[in-house]
């Protein structure tokens, strides 16, 4: 009987063990918003571009680009996406993060702004956007209680905007610590491109939806690839 009862619990537990294996072996994306003080740009970059270039050859990474802001050059969006939990967690212990960080303090202008993030709707094999591809980075923030709302409004978009002419990446990714934050991640081929999606049906349904659940203000960035 005793055998029965212990053989019942570890088949109840084997589907949670299972999906906790999968969501480990899941990517994590990470957009870390970066600025430094106005005199530091330049310097900014070039300790930006090498940490992106650096990061790009350890283990499980697929991909690493900065941006920087279009209109304040001394702001930047480091977006990465990393194989698993324990490729990012074994990048952010390495030397070379290590030594990255602690060289940004005497540049920053702004605290270093770290989101992680679990995947929500990524297209197959999208990479990196093209130099000189507009980025744009939008944090949407609404109440708990309309997570889902949410998420059933930014679905149809990712959809249909990956179809849109100049879309070279289109991501929603959902924020690990707080799930009713989502992060868009987009690439366009130029501004004219960009400027076409944000008159096209798709957005302006998705802005109609996101209005009066909005937690915070929206907050839409666009930078250019480094």
């Amino acid at each position: 009987m005793r055998l029965t009862v212990q053989l019942l619990f570890a088949m109840a537990l084997l589907p949670l063990a299972t999906a906790a294996r999968a969501e480990g072996a899941a990517p994590v994306h990470v957009a870390t918003y970066i600025e430094v003080v106005a005199a530091s740009a330049k310097d900014g970059i070039a300790l930006l571009t090498q940490y992106r270039d650096a990061s790009r050859k350890e283990n499980g990474n697929m991909r690493a680009e900065v941006a920087r802001e279009i209109g304040r050059p001394n702001r930047f969006v480091v977006l990465e996406v990393w194989k698993d939990q324990a490729a990012f967690e074994a990048h952010g212990k390495s030397a070379g993060t290590t030594a990255f960080r602690d060289r940004l303090k005497a540049l920053h202008g702004a605290p270093y702004d770290e989101r992680v993030h679990n995947t929500l709707n990524v297209g197959p094999g999208d990479a990196a956007g093209g130099k000189g591809a507009i980025i744009v980075v939008s944090h949407v923030d609404v109440p708990p209680p309309r997570k889902d709302e949410c998420i059933a409004a930014l679905n149809p978009l990712a959809d249909a905007s990956r179809k849109g002419g100049g879309s070279q990446r289109f991501e929603v990714v959902q924020q690990t610590s707080r799930p009713n934050h989502f992060t868009v991640i987009e690439a366009w081929k130029d501004r004219k491109a960009y400027d076409a999606s944000r008159a096209a049906d798709p957005q302006r349904a998705f802005r109609d939806k996101l209005g009066p659940m909005l937690g915070a203000l929206y907050d839409e960035r666009l930078y250019q690839n480094l």
